[in-house]
């Protein structure tokens, strides 16, 4: 793959350089001509009047033309003149071509590497996802060849097989869901309209209170009322998702607390949790697609690491900016920077 990347950016400095020395050619024979004409035209006038002051003098009836050599003098110099603005021209144009070889193979680069970045990301979630594609449905067909093995089972056993197989029907029926989330609202157009806060969080926390009630986790809410700009129903989404990755990251009997105020013409809604937090080397990666940092925690808690991802598009999708941080000694702090109503 790096090898097509490379022979692209190889065709592209090419491409470049072609242009570049075009560019320049052009530019260096156009400035060498007007130096010519106007170093000829500067003879010209010099040429002539020399011509009426030899004309003028007593001895030119004697001695002839005597303004001939003078005439070679001036043709040869020309000549020397054109000789030496060719050599000019040659050598900056090679210098140009040395120059612009360097600065495109340095642009194409530039130019490839955002496509390069975009090309690994999406093998690298082609390959996750089917990983994570693969895990569910190996166990669904070893756990059923394993059941029909048996020449005897009971009522108990067949119903306790179609629990778990149901439990991983729902797992892939999860990952489906968000990888098609993930996707509309990558290429989304969002009706926005106002939206209350207050009604954001309400519903939000309302969805999220079966985990919570689990796991015996309390919410405190300190949002200040505001009306927002973005698509309610999308937004009520980004903030569950925030809630239940808080319920799951923090502590049983703990608190998450969701808070938010008014800032320089936007609002700033975050969900605080009092979990362990992020991992300096997993705060930059977070938000990426199937990425889990933590793979001992995020094991006993499930999931697909599509969380998060789909929180930031979601956020994106709403013309908001999502991001993530560390509150010292108090777990992990997600912030949605989301503009105001004028």
């Amino acid at each position: 793959m790096r090898g097509m990347f490379k022979s692209a950016r190889i065709s592209l400095t090419l491409f470049y350089l072609a242009v570049l020395v075009v560019f320049s050619f052009i530019i260096t024979f156009s400035i060498r001509v007007l130096a010519e004409q106007e170093y000829l035209q500067s003879n010209m006038v010099q040429r002539g009047e020399v011509r009426q002051i030899i004309l003028r003098l007593p001895m030119y009836g004697n001695f002839g033309k005597p303004n001939d050599d003078f005439i070679g003098f001036q043709q040869a110099q020309e000549a020397r003149v054109r000789n030496q603005l060719n050599q000019d021209m040659l050598i900056i144009n090679i210098v140009t071509l040395i120059i612009s070889g360097a600065f495109s193979y340095w642009f194409a680069g530039r130019t490839l590497k955002p496509i390069e970045e975009a090309h690994g990301a999406q093998a690298r979630f082609a390959a996750d996802a089917s990983h994570e594609l693969r895990t569910p449905l190996t166990n669904l067909k070893l756990e059923n060849e394993v059941f029909l093995r048996q020449k005897h089972f009971t009522e108990q056993e067949a119903r306790e097989l179609i629990a778990s197989n149901l439990e991983e029907v729902q797992r892939l029926e999860g990952l489906s869901s968000n990888l098609l989330a993930l996707t509309q609202y990558g290429n989304a157009s969002l009706r926005y309209g106002p939206v209350a806060i207050k009604h954001i969080v309400e519903t939000a926390s309302k969805l999220a209170n079966p985990k919570a009630n689990a796991k015996h986790v309390k919410f405190q809410s300190e949002a200040a009322p505001a009306v927002i700009r973005g698509h309610q129903d999308s937004l009520i989404q980004l903030l569950s998702i925030l809630l239940d990755n808080a319920i799951k990251y923090g502590p049983e009997k703990g608190m998450v607390i969701i808070g938010g105020r008014k800032q320089d013409g936007h609002y700033l809604l975050w969900v605080q949790d009092e979990g362990p937090g992020i991992a300096e080397k997993d705060l930059p990666h977070i938000f990426e697609r199937l990425y889990r940092g933590d793979t001992a925690r995020t094991s006993k808690e499930g999931g697909y690491g599509l969380g998060l991802s789909l929180a930031k598009a979601i956020a994106e999708a709403n013309g908001a900016e999502l991001r993530a941080q560390n509150i010292h000694g108090s777990g992990a702090n997600f912030m949605l920077r989301i503009p105001l109503i004028k």
